[in-house]
């Protein structure tokens, strides 16, 4: 059963940390094991990756050809679709694109006032590899949510390395990838992926940023080769923090929670109310729910060691809870949403009103549903364009403009001990 927390309470606070800290997925035995296949795949490359997929994804490829997707297997994965699956790719796929079209960023350049010419000016960079996660469920939004927005920035190259337990991949995975513009897939999963794709093996070239969800041996394998390539975050177990008002039907609120509960026995599920009635209402609905859901295992392990319902005299109390929570997910079903959506800071998505469910935005509203976890919403945004795309600063003095800015700056690097800095100003002032 998930723990009920009363705003009034003594132990109030006390309870609501052990509730934010309780919940950590990445150990040391995590990193060990990731240390060493991390070293393993950079030293015998395409060799450790087949033994790796047959050890982990119980999948024998003749040989290190084999790890590679063919593109008569994307074909065919799409032709086994349904029309109407394809349909809701595609329109999903659409209203992504055209959300992420907006993100595009704009240059600049102008003279200022000394007459030193200044820009900004923004490019695409080279290559990414896309992780998309295999084993328990199939994930296509996962697809479309990461490779759409590089596409809109202008990356020519996209790599997708995604697992496949005993040979097994939802067509779908591959369909999106179609849609999406993958250049290449690899049916290769875990750290060893991540690995293979920042090192590079004679299979599968290097790539430059390394982006989307894993479990926690793909979280530290991206966190340890931060560096070797670029990562878009280190993200851990979904999450989701509902505020609803007694308005609300209580079984549209539970299965707001359970579908972030089942998703991962580390996810996590909390809701805010300031009706207590409600509060049980809701845990009510949870129970009767998990006696159903298919996936109820995974949930109720959730849903009993990291959930909550937690009860706060007014809703305005809810404001410094949710930037304390800092929720991937942010759920309003309230009656006035946008204006206590003014009030927050840190959130990774905030969903507005009772028909906003946070599925929506998994799958068909617009923006990435890959987004920051474990509180980092308080100095980190979701997957966009701005990740796929480098600013490089543009600056150009003559001889005039140098003139009126060259003598501060010879005094400044003077005063900070550089003397060649100085000395490559004061050649150039001597001259003006």
């Amino acid at each position: 059963m998930a723990i009920k927390i009363k705003f009034g309470d003594p132990d109030f606070k006390d309870r609501i940390d052990l509730l934010v800290s309780a919940r950590q997925e990445i150990d040391t035995d995590v990193n060990d094991v990731v240390r060493k296949i991390l070293a393993d795949v950079r030293l015998r490359g395409d060799e450790a990756l087949v033994e790796y997929t047959e050890k982990f994804d119980r999948l024998s490829l003749g040989h290190a050809a084999d790890i590679k997707i063919s593109e008569a297997e994307v074909i065919s994965a799409r032709v086994s679709c349904s029309n109407g699956t394809l349909e809701a790719l595609e329109h999903a796929a659409h209203r992504i694109e055209s959300y992420h079209e907006k993100q595009l960023p704009q240059g600049f350049d102008y003279i200022d006032n000394d007459g030193v010419r200044l820009g900004s000016r923004w490019t695409p960079i080279s290559s990414v590899g896309l992780y998309v996660p295999g084993g328990t469920a199939a994930y296509p939004s996962s697809v479309l949510m990461s490779a759409i927005p590089a596409h809109v920035a202008g990356v020519e190259r996209v790599v997708m390395a995604v697992p496949t337990p005993d040979g097994d991949l939802n067509p779908l995975v591959l369909a999106a990838a179609s849609i999406a513009g993958v250049n290449e897939i690899y049916r290769v999963g875990g750290a060893q992926a991540v690995a293979a794709m920042a090192y590079g093996t004679k299979t599968i070239n290097p790539v430059v940023k390394i982006v989307g969800p894993g479990n926690a041996y793909v979280t530290a394998a991206k966190q340890s080769l931060f560096g070797v390539v670029g990562i878009d975050m280190v993200a851990g177990p979904s999450e989701i923090l509902v505020v609803a008002d007694a308005q609300n039907n209580p079984d549209w609120i539970a299965t707001d929670l359970l579908a972030q509960a089942e998703h991962d026995g580390n996810a996590q599920a909390i809701l805010i109310c300031e009706n207590e009635s409600f509060g049980d209402l809701v845990m009510n609905a949870v129970d009767e729910q998990l006696m159903e859901l298919p996936r109820a295992e995974i949930a109720r392990e959730s849903w009993q060691k990291h959930g909550a319902v937690i009860i706060v005299e007014k809703l305005s109390d809810a404001v410094p809870l949710v930037d304390y929570f800092a929720p991937e997910h942010l759920e309003l079903a309230i009656s006035e949403p946008n204006d206590f959506a003014m009030e927050v800071s840190n959130a990774g998505a905030i969903f507005l009103g009772r028909y906003t469910p946070e599925a929506v935005g998994d799958y068909i509203a617009g923006p990435s549903h890959v987004l920051p976890t474990s509180r980092s919403a308080k100095f980190s945004s979701g997957l966009g364009v701005t990740d796929f795309l480098k600013r490089t600063s543009i600056i150009g003095c003559d001889k005039k403009s140098l003139g009126k800015i060259g003598q501060s700056a010879e005094i400044l690097a003077s005063e900070e001990g550089l003397n060649a800095h100085a000395r490559s100003l004061g050649l150039r002032n001597k001259e003006i």
